[in-house]
């Protein structure tokens, strides 16, 4: 309960930032342009708001609705989510949006989007100028990475260590690195000491889609942090040991430590240890459970030397921009994917952005997911879809096209279609999420 309450906090808290920067970019934009806004509201306020306020002589209802869903900015003049018939019925008034010059709209309507980018690219290099970029070299990885069975059936092994992309070389494991790997022909692995190329089926990320297995992680051995049962202090085990045998059956990784004493569950066995770098070995009972009461330390960053890049105040700016177009390009790369049927899957709602949180607070963690998500939202708003941004963009683009401004009818027929398109997607990515907490 308590994971899913962190989860949840920094889900709303990034959301909330993430709307109001957005709402802000319409809000500012419009106000430079003399456009009468009428409310600004983080989240939606049908029937009553949680609380609201309007300024002596301001024109501007602020306020903050129940329905956590996002928020908005009502624009006069404008056709949108309000629905605000009996305005629109009115005559044009000069301080109204649809009064305005053509450009003057398509800037108001675009700001929103412009600024969940800008908001991202400062993200990232206040992540960068803050913390710095540390990562792990794959060629540090000495014992290699464990593979999902999505990547073992295609030849991968377990131990493999990565090393090219076709003729790319791969630097360090991050989303990019998957990208590189599934859209590649060949990749190259170093294996027991030789370069061994596997072939990459062409559908490789539909089939990762399908199994929902994930990649790869990087192999690190087993080295004890504590000894927590009694029996395993009798047993002569310390923190630090590092576990290289069960049974005399030689095991290099975690994983395979705890399968081969998960084979050996309800025995007394040898495990063999190396500590300070000399090798022993001990007797000790494993429980029923496969376990010798032990807590293990599993970090890859503890384990394999890092790599840690530092960035001054101004030169955190050129890596940052770098880094959220980057990002962008290869979110919109990913999109494809969606229109498959593994990849419609896939999609998720809130339950599925929540999980990108970790489970206890990490400010790095918060804010790094934080730009991603609102390169997400600037990118999905901008979708020529009736009802985002996105669609009034293209209608607008059409009028300066045309020289023919859309029907205000036509315009508010589309705005309906566009609502009843994104409440059907919502309802599609919940299920999903609901579909797959109940399939554990």
């Amino acid at each position: 309960m308590e994971t899913i309450l962190i989860k949840a906090v920094q889900l709303i808290l990034s959301l909330s930032l993430l709307v109001l920067i957005h709402e802000f970019g319409h809000f500012i934009f419009a106000r430079i342009f003399k456009v009468r806004v009428e409310k600004f509201y983080l989240f939606f306020d049908p029937w009553f708001s949680l609380f609201k306020f309007k300024p002596k002589n301001s024109d501007t209802e602020y306020g903050i609705g129940w329905l956590p869903l996002g928020g908005y900015c009502k624009i006069s003049g404008m056709i949108d989510e309000s629905m605000d018939k009996a305005q629109m019925a009115q005559p044009p008034q000069p301080y109204e949006f649809r009064s305005k010059p053509a450009g003057q709209r398509l800037l108001i309507m675009t700001a929103g989007v412009i600024f969940n980018f800008l908001l991202a690219l400062f993200i990232y290099s206040m992540v960068l100028f803050y913390w710095g970029d540390t990562y792990i070299p794959l060629k540090n990885v000495t014992y290699g990475m464990e593979y999902s069975s999505t990547f073992k059936n295609i030849g991968f092994q377990d131990g493999d260590i990565l090393l090219k992309a076709d003729t790319t070389t791969l630097e360090r494991f991050d989303e990019n690195c998957l990208r590189q790997v599934v859209n590649a022909r060949t990749v190259t692995v170093l294996r027991d000491g030789d370069e061994v190329a596997i072939a990459i089926p062409a559908d490789m990320m539909q089939r990762l889609l399908r199994d929902n297995e994930g990649f790869a992680r990087c192999r690190v051995p087993m080295i004890i942090n504590e000894v927590q049962s009694q029996s395993a202090i009798e047993a002569g085990l310390q923190k630090g040991d590092r576990i290289t045998g069960v049974n005399e059956v030689s095991v290099i990784a975690t994983s395979d430590v705890s399968n081969e004493l998960y084979a050996n569950r309800g025995k007394n066995v040898r495990i063999d240890i190396v500590r300070n770098g000399q090798q022993l070995s001990v007797n000790a009972p494993i429980d029923s459970l496969g376990h010798i009461g032990i807590l293990t330390g599993n970090n890859p960053n503890l384990i394999y030397e890092t790599v840690t890049v530092k960035y001054n105040f101004f030169g955190s700016f050129p890596a940052g921009i770098k880094l959220g177009v980057n990002t962008l390009k290869g979110y919109v790369n990913d999109m494809k994917y969606v229109f498959t049927k593994e990849g419609a899957k896939s999609v998720g709602g809130f339950g599925a952005i929540g999980n990108l949180f970790p489970a206890s607070w990490n400010w790095r963690i918060f804010w790094e997911r934080t730009a991603f998500l609102s390169i997400i939202l600037a990118f999905m708003n901008i979708l020529p879809i009736p009802a985002l941004d996105g669609g009034h963009v293209m209608f607008l683009l059409y009028e300066v096209v045309t020289r023919r401004k859309p029907g205000d009818k036509f315009l508010e027929y589309a705005q309906i279609a566009g609502m009843i398109i994104l409440f059907s997607l919502l309802i599609f990515a919940n299920g999903n999420d609901l579909l797959r907490f109940f399939s554990r």
